[in-house]
Formats: C-alpha cells, sequence, structure tokens
C-alpha cells in the first residue's frame, strides 16, 4: 500500500499526537492533585479544630491559678516523707558487701584456686561473716591462700578447717572470714 501523506504532515501528526498526550498526561495529574485535595480537607480541618480546642484549654489552665495544699495532704505527704526515710534508714543499717570485699578476695586468689562460692551472712550471735567455698590444686596453695587472707587488713579473722587438708590435691576446700 502506498502512503500518500507528504513527510510534512506525518511530522505533524506525530508532533500534534505527543501534544495530545501531554494535554493529557497533565490534565490526569491535575485530576489527581485535586482529588487528594478533596480527601484531605475533612482530616485538616478536624486536626486544626482539635488543635484550636487543646490550645484554648490549655491557656484556661494557664490562667487558673494553682490551689494551696489543705491540711490533710499536707499530713499525708509528711507521713510518707517519715515512711520513705525509715526505709531509708533500715536499708543503710544493713549488711551490703561491697565490692571492695570481693576485690581484696580476688587479689589475694592465686591462679590454681578457683572460688565456686561466696556467701554473705549476718548472724545475731557470730556477727558478719563470709564464707567462701572452691577447688585448690595442693595443700601449700591452700595454706598460701589463708595466709595472704590473714595478712589482708580487711579481714580479720580467717578459719579454715583442717579437715580441708585430708586431701592431697584438687582440695575442695571451704574458708570463713570475718570483715574488719
Amino acid at each position: 500500500m502506498i502512503n500518500l501523506i507528504p513527510n510534512e504532515e506525518k511530522k505533524k501528526k506525530v508532533k500534534d499526537f505527543y501534544y495530545r498526550l501531554l494535554v493529557t498526561a497533565f490534565a490526569v495529574f491535575g485530576f489527581s492533585i485535586l482529588i487528594a485535595g478533596v480527601a484531605m480537607l475533612p482530616a485538616y480541618f478536624l486536626s486544626s479544630v482539635r488543635k484550636n480546642l487543646i490550645n484554648s484549654k490549655l491557656e484556661t489552665e494557664k490562667n487558673q491559678s494553682i490551689p494551696s495544699p489543705d491540711k490533710e495532704t499536707l499530713t499525708v505527704v509528711e507521713d510518707l516523707s517519715k515512711k520513705l526515710d525509715l526505709i531509708e534508714k533500715s536499708r543503710n543499717s544493713r549488711y551490703l558487701v561491697s565490692q571492695k570485699v570481693i576485690n581484696e578476695i580476688m587479689s589475694e586468689k592465686m591462679p590454681d584456686i578457683k572460688i565456686t562460692q561466696i556467701q554473705y551472712r549476718n548472724e545475731s550471735i557470730k556477727g558478719k561473716t563470709i564464707s567462701i567455698s572452691g577447688v585448690a590444686s595442693s595443700r601449700d596453695r591452700l595454706l598460701l591462700f589463708k595466709r595472704e587472707l590473714e595478712n589482708n587488713i580487711a579481714f580479720k579473722k580467717v578459719d579454715l578447717p583442717i579437715s580441708n587438708f585430708v586431701k592431697g590435691s584438687n582440695i575442695k576446700f571451704s574458708l570463713g572470714l570475718t570483715p574488719s
């Protein structure tokens, strides 16, 4: 089939097609922007009304004077304060083994002595005591560990029962300390 349309007309038709396509795309884009704006308007109005309502409530609360507490409230606050002071005093009087005591024990410990348990007791008869359980590689190392703890000023008394020396190696021991 022979094309009888001249080249200039063909170019003009292609150009017109692209113009129409561009105009249609802009129209669709504009229409979608319009629809989105209309869809968002109720949410915008609702949020602006809420904002104005909250601001007005804030202004009225700022303008109101703060009432002074009555006697009953003051007595409740005082009572609560006394109770809290009592709790704090009882907490301070309790025996809490500090990191210092644990560090003192660990500084005297040799690499071949393994500590498995540290217990703290505050008994009315004996007072404050620390019990250490563990495993020592030999009698000599256990005795050396005991002497190091005795020489440490953090401990008044070090008790190592003789029954701990029955076994020759891999000795499971229990040691009692009285802190200074």
